[in-house]
């Protein structure tokens, strides 16, 4: 697997990469086909303090490429939400493609 974490307006500190690494190892739990993981942290300069910190993520598999931002006032919090909407991307994906090759077989009997 091959991963990129880069900030924008934030330094990626070796405590947040070890953070990002640690929850996204959960991805890779549930799915080993992970080709390429790209992840971006922003501070936003806005005026109000709620959904400032963002985090996006974009995930290519084999077979598909998945996107997701999360924005909330903590940047650690918006890790937490961008890697719970990943894992159910990442899962779905991988029950179609299991759904797949069991209604194949189906028909041929």
């Amino acid at each position: 697997m091959n991963l990129t974490i880069s900030g924008h307006h934030v330094e990626v500190t070796p405590a947040l990469r070890s953070y990002v690494t640690n929850k996204l190892d959960r991805i890779t739990r549930h799915f080993d086909q992970v080709v390429d993981v790209k992840v971006l942290l922003t501070v936003e300069k806005q005026k109000e303090k709620e959904k400032r910190q963002r985090a996006e993520c974009n995930i290519h598999v084999k077979g598909s490429d998945m996107f997701a931002e999360c924005s909330h006032e903590d940047l650690y919090a918006a890790v937490d939400e961008l890697v719970d909407k990943l894992d159910r991307q990442v899962v779905r994906h991988k029950d179609k493609l299991q759904d797949h090759h069991h209604d194949g077989h189906k028909r041929l009997m």
